[in-house]
């Protein structure tokens, strides 16, 4: 029988907005980002119920939406720090679960967490080993450092999104699925052909826990067709 599934409703912000004693030695960004972070509930329910991060939030709304995470699933996270989606993904029943990325992890239970560059020559075969066979679903949250200029920050996120759809057409099992993040911007149309000639269905959604004014979205491609 499959784990039950974790809820995606985080609790309702408690009390009133809570502001910064003092903004002493932070830059104005600095001071916007803590500001957000402490009337966020999605990141006090982030530290409530145990996730690395927020982002676990927006990984359990899309497989609520989309069904991606099934009993006895092999699933690679590419870009997993800090292993929010990792968590997500064994306690929603993945039989194998394996992340890299270039920073380190720390554990998590029920997982291989590797350093290092998917794309380097060995990677594909490690990760392949440690999953013991092809996936069924290819994750990734990756996203560049944002420089601020909309156009620069889209094409950089759209290059990493790219490279993830590359890798995850090599190496899926037959009827397997893929789930990218990229920024609207224009190109990532470009990108949604590309997976419609490999994948049997491919949508684009905005998870609720995705910020209002972030220009985030999530490809979603499923029943890929293996040569």
């Amino acid at each position: 029988m499959a784990p039950k599934k974790t809820s995606s409703t985080p609790p309702p912000p408690r009390g009133e907005h809570v502001s910064l004693r003092t903004a002493k030695g932070r830059t104005t960004a600095q001071q916007l980002w803590l500001q957000r972070q402490l009337n966020d509930p999605y990141v006090a329910a982030a530290r409530q119920q145990g996730w690395r991060s927020r982002a676990a939030f927006k990984l359990i709304e899309l497989d609520d939406r989309f069904n991606l995470i099934r009993k006895n699933t092999r699933i690679l996270d590419l870009g997993a720090a800090p292993g929010g989606w990792s968590q997500v993904a064994v306690k929603r029943g993945a039989a194998k679960v394996v992340g890299i990325d270039l920073l380190p992890i720390d554990p998590v239970p029920g997982t291989v967490l590797l350093q290092g560059d998917f794309m380097d020559d060995s990677a594909e075969e490690r990760l392949l080993d440690f999953l013991d066979g092809p996936p069924d679903l290819v994750l990734s949250d990756m996203a560049p450092n944002t420089t601020g200029h909309a156009a620069t920050d889209h094409i950089r996120i759209m290059a990493l999104a790219e490279l993830a759809a590359d890798f995850a057409i090599r190496v899926l099992a037959p009827n397997g699925a893929f789930v990218a993040k990229v920024f609207q911007g224009g190109s990532e149309r470009e990108m949604l052909t590309r997976l419609k000639q490999h994948f049997r269905q491919v949508r684009h959604a905005k998870p609720p826990a995705s910020r209002k004014e972030s220009t985030e979205l999530y490809v979603i491609a499923t029943g890929f067709k293996a040569k």
